[in-house]
């Protein structure tokens, strides 16, 4: 198991707080609870922090109801902020949400189920 990884359509992560005495691994299908779950310390470590806040907006992508490109984007920017909220001065967290907002903003479809597959 990695310490934060996507599978079957939610976010699992390790949760640090309860280490070492026992291995839990929570689950996530919101954004909201990926950015609370990061604010909390669930889960730890820079690169990992990253990566939950990738995988926080596939999921903000996923659930949004939007019909448009554009109702889509502002949906994910909506995300990115509550996520950026969570560790302000996270080097890695911010990369990763730039990263996964210049990667919708490239796709120049306009189906939004094709663009948050692509996240």
């Amino acid at each position: 198991m990695r310490t934060v990884e996507w599978k079957n359509g939610v976010v699992r992560m390790i949760d640090q707080r309860e280490l070492p005495r026992r291995l839990v691994v929570a689950e996530f299908s919101d954004y909201r609870e990926v950015a609370k779950a990061i604010r909390e310390m669930v889960v730890r470590g820079a690169p990992a922090i990253g990566a939950a806040a990738a995988f926080g907006l596939a999921l903000a992508a996923r659930k949004s109801p939007a019909r448009t490109r554009e109702e889509l984007l502002a949906d994910l920017e909506e995300a990115a902020e509550v996520l950026r909220a969570t560790r302000p001065t996270a080097v890695n967290l911010s990369w990763a949400i730039e990263r996964m907002l210049a990667r919708a903003r490239s796709l120049e479809s306009g189906d939004v189920k094709e663009m948050a597959r692509a996240l």
